[in-house]
């Protein structure tokens, strides 16, 4: 098989995107290594090495594990648990469950894990993974559609999977992984995610819309205010969600969610019960909002930040 492998060199150095081949066992633990390093949740590993490699599509299964490895400094790329510093994995589902696999046409792709060690996450590799899965999802697969979650309030992911790849949004599910943990939750928060389909033939298409005119309260179903709070490493401003208007009819509306969710998550992990309520208010207000905005016929058509001064992120939404 050929085009397995692309390399691209950003900020001076050299990354190669590669899909994973290898019929040793050993060579898969380094996936699970990675994964924990990134979600710090031992409890919800990956299967052992031996499953991993029968997965492989290339070998007896229908997953897909992509490596990105940085170059080494001697300018060769080692592709060890060292120098591996981003991964994607997931594996063939079915859209309509009555049909399953008997039509091609109603095989997805579910990507479970995109993951970037920390010090490489600003390369820009998890855009260029989700690329490079495309193009190899429809060169060896034959599929043209891929599905995966994220969490609502995680403005990187929105603006990567809404805005950039204009994935849509086809349900909302509330706190679906149970138990799961980690650097990226908080066991009393909810983690409820979006659940998205991402139609790789389609082009993005958008209906016109100005942002700077909706900005105005009448298109603006939330209203939060800075706040500043003694957090758990530092003291600093964060966005406090005041209340959610579900009245609001307009075509097009606005869903604010926080800034830089993670970092709400770490810094409010504190005994002060009204500091560590701040996401947890989020989480359920938003919740409720987009919930009703579902029901009554609302989709999200884009996802959008403002920078400068007051930085923030919002879910732009129309009326079908």
């Amino acid at each position: 098989m050929k085009d397995l492998e692309k390399v691209f060199a950003i900020k001076g150095k050299e990354f190669l995107f590669k899909v994973e081949t290898s019929n040793t066992t050993s060579d898969y633990l380094k996936y699970e290594k990675l994964r924990n390093e990134i979600w710090s949740f031992p409890e919800d590993n990956l299967p052992g090495a031996r499953n991993m490699m029968c997965e492989n599509f290339l070998h007896e299964g229908s997953s897909l594990f992509i490596a990105v490895y940085v170059e080494a400094e001697e300018g060769a790329f080692k592709q060890d648990k060292f120098h591996l510093v981003a991964f994607s994995y997931g594996f063939v589902g079915v859209k309509d469950k009555q049909i399953a696999f008997k039509a091609l046409d109603n095989l997805q792709f579910y990507s479970q894990y995109v993951g970037v060690r920390q010090d490489f996450r600003n390369y820009g590799l998890g855009l260029l993974i989700k690329e490079f899965q495309r193009e190899e999802l429809m060169n060896l697969f034959g599929i043209y559609t891929i599905t995966c979650t994220y969490d609502p309030l995680t403005g990187i992911n929105a603006y990567r999977n809404i805005h950039h790849f204009g994935m849509e949004v086809l349900e909302y599910r509330e706190d679906i992984y149970g138990e799961f943990g980690g650097l990226l939750n908080r066991m009393d928060v909810p983690r409820d995610r979006f659940f998205v389909s991402w139609d790789l033939k389609r082009e993005i298409q958008r209906p016109d819309y100005d942002l700077e005119s909706l900005l105005d309260s009448r298109y603006r179903l939330i209203k939060a205010e800075n706040l500043k709070v003694q957090g758990k490493s530092r003291s600093l401003e964060l966005e406090v969600i005041q209340e959610a208007n579900l009245n609001l009819n307009q075509e097009f509306l606005l869903v604010q969610i926080p800034f830089d969710f993670y970092l709400m998550l770490r810094e409010t992990d504190v005994e002060d019960e009204k500091t560590r309520r701040i996401p947890l208010e989020w989480r359920m207000k938003t919740r409720q909002v987009f919930q009703n905005l579902f029901q009554r016929k609302y989709k999200i058509i884009d996802f959008r930040k403002i920078e400068g001064k007051e930085e923030k992120d919002f879910y732009v939404l129309r009326k079908e």
